[in-house]
């Protein structure tokens, strides 16, 4: 009775373990001044409610391609990217950072635009990509998604990195204080609007909003790349709307995530989306009607059940 009842105890507790390991999620975000951290702490408590028995974290990273590799290596359940980023992950774009295809990959939802928002300081004299030449410029921490953007408009307008002074890889609140100083005259931000750093920025000083014109954006040939605006008084001096590039964000998570949790992961974000509004004001465009919409990489089995249920996949 006595052995019986220890192979009991014993199974018992290796099924708490195991159920433990499976219920950790881990919230993979970006640098802290940015849109993804704010908006992946809102998560993190949205799941904490709806998973109760899960252990629920917040890492902030270097955003889309770090966040992508860890997912693969599964150090995470579930991240921030940007659409571009997820689609060089899937096919294995070396020269970006994947030194294979990331096949594990699956995706939760399509959530909001990020915008390019090129900000220099007035006193700069620059007012085109083109006045970027021989100017002092951040373009994000190095291989994140925002570095990549960066090396694509640039091209596709003609410029590399060389025809700059000085290029400096450095996430956004870092670049702001840089400017700030005069230190640097102009940073590439990838991000959904209102970011908080470039707020801060133009409190200071007075800055310009750069331009991305149309043809530019055609000339980069990725269809992860739509032109778009950044209304007028997004920030502050900045009267007129700007002309720029849209790209779209995507929630991921990995093949070793259970149906059931990705399931209630996806279910709890879109109860709760006044939670993440109110984390920032770039996840109000998040929409369950679009969440579905043409993923670089398939749903994650638990994301489609959700969205069959909700009427919104057959």
């Amino acid at each position: 009775m006595k052995l019986r009842t220890l192979v009991a105890a014993g199974a018992a507790l290796s099924l708490s373990f195991a159920v433990q390991a499976q219920e950790f999620v881990n919230v993979l975000t970006g640098g802290t001044s940015g849109v993804y951290y704010p908006m992946g702490v809102a998560l993190s408590q949205i799941y904490g409610k709806a998973l109760p028995g899960a252990k629920v974290s917040v890492q902030a990273t270097k955003a889309s391609v770090e966040n992508l590799n860890l997912l693969q290596a599964g150090r995470g359940e579930i991240g921030f990217t940007l659409g571009d980023s997820l689609s060089d992950a899937w096919k294995g774009n070396e020269e970006v950072g994947f030194k294979a295809p990331l096949k594990k990959l699956r995706t939760i939802a399509a959530i909001y635009p990020n915008y390019i928002q090129i900000v220099a300081n007035a006193d700069s004299g620059i007012k085109t990509l083109a006045d970027l030449k021989g100017k002092r410029v951040a373009v994000g921490a190095p291989k994140s998604g925002t570095e990549l953007n960066a090396r694509e408009i640039f091209k596709a307008a003609g410029m590399s990195y060389k025809d700059m002074a000085k290029v400096e890889y450095l996430p956004f609140g870092e670049s702001v204080e840089l400017i700030k100083n005069r230190q640097l005259d102009a940073t590439l931000i990838s991000a959904g609007l209102g970011v908080a750093a470039v707020r801060d920025l133009a409190t200071a000083m007075k800055i310009v909003v750069v331009p991305v014109p149309a043809d530019v954006v055609q000339k980069i040939g990725d269809a992860a790349y739509q032109s778009a605006s950044i209304p007028g008084n997004t920030y502050g001096g900045q009267t007129a709307e700007v002309p720029t590039v849209a790209i779209q964000n995507f929630l991921v998570t990995h093949e070793g995530v259970s149906t059931d949790t990705a399931y209630k992961m996806t279910k709890a974000m879109f109860y709760n989306l006044a939670e993440l509004h109110s984390a920032h004001a770039a996840a109000k465009v998040i929409s369950k009607e679009t969440a579905a919409k043409n993923p670089p990489v398939p749903l994650h089995p638990g994301a489609e059940k959700y969205y069959k249920e909700a009427g919104l996949t057959k």
